[in-house]
C-alpha cells in the first residue's frame, strides 16, 4: 500500500505543477508579479527530503502501516479533497509560488470564506498524516518543525504582497477568518 500512495502522491504533485506552470504563464502575462522567490527554493528542497525521508525511514526501519491507519487514510483522503477544493477556487490564481496580480480578484470563496490559507493548513496536515500513517515517527516531527519554518517565512511574504498590490484587507476587513498567521498587522 505505501508504495501505490507514494505513487500517487508524487503523480498528483506532477499534475500540479503543470497546473502551476500554466497559471504562472497566464498571470505573468497578466502583469502578475512574483515576490518570495528566496525562499522558494528551500520550500521546494524541503518537500523533496520529506519524501527521501519517508521513503527512507519506512524502508531502512521497516516501518509498517500504523494500526490507526484506517483513521489516517480518511484524514488523507480529506486533505486531498481540500486539495482539489483550493485549486478550483483559486483557479488560475492558484500557484506554487507567490505571484499576485496587482488590483486582480481577491479570491474570497470555497475554503478561503473561512481561513486564509487553506493550502498551507492542508500541507501541515499531509507533513504529518501521510509519515504516521506508515509509522515514520521522525519524518513527521522533523518535517513538521520545518515546515513551520517555511510558512514563518511565506506566509508574512504572501501576505504582505497581497496587502500591498490587491484590495485583499479591505475585502476581508470584516470578514473573521481562522489563521494561520504570522503576523500581528493582518
Amino acid at each position: 500500500m505505501f508504495t501505490w500512495l507514494i505513487v500517487f502522491i508524487i503523480l498528483q504533485r506532477l499534475v500540479e505543477l503543470f497546473i502551476a506552470r500554466k497559471n504562472e504563464a497566464w498571470m505573468k502575462g497578466q502583469g502578475g508579479i512574483e515576490v518570495g522567490q528566496s525562499h522558494y527554493q528551500y520550500m521546494v528542497i524541503l518537500h523533496i527530503c520529506f519524501f527521501i525521508s519517508l521513503l527512507l525511514e519506512v524502508f531502512i526501519f521497516n516501518r509498517t502501516s500504523s494500526s490507526a491507519w484506517p483513521i489516517l487514510l480518511i484524514g488523507f483522503i480529506i486533505t486531498q479533497v481540500g486539495r482539489v477544493w483550493v485549486i478550483l477556487s483559486l483557479g488560475k490564481y492558484w500557484n506554487t509560488k507567490i505571484i499576485v496580480l496587482p488590483q486582480g480578484n481577491v479570491v474570497k470563496k470555497g475554503p478561503y470564506r473561512f481561513l486564509k490559507h487553506p493550502n498551507y493548513v492542508i500541507v501541515c496536515l499531509e507533513l504529518l498524516i501521510i509519515p504516521l500513517m506508515f509509522e515514520a515517527y521522525l519524518t513527521a516531527v522533523l518535517f513538521t518543525l520545518l515546515n513551520i519554518v517555511i510558512l514563518s517565512i511565506r506566509i508574512p511574504a504572501e501576505e504582505k504582497a497581497l496587502l500591498e498590490l490587491t484590495k485583499y484587507g479591505e475585502v476581508f476587513s470584516k470578514q473573521k477568518r481562522f489563521l494561520p498567521s504570522f503576523s500581528k498587522r493582518v
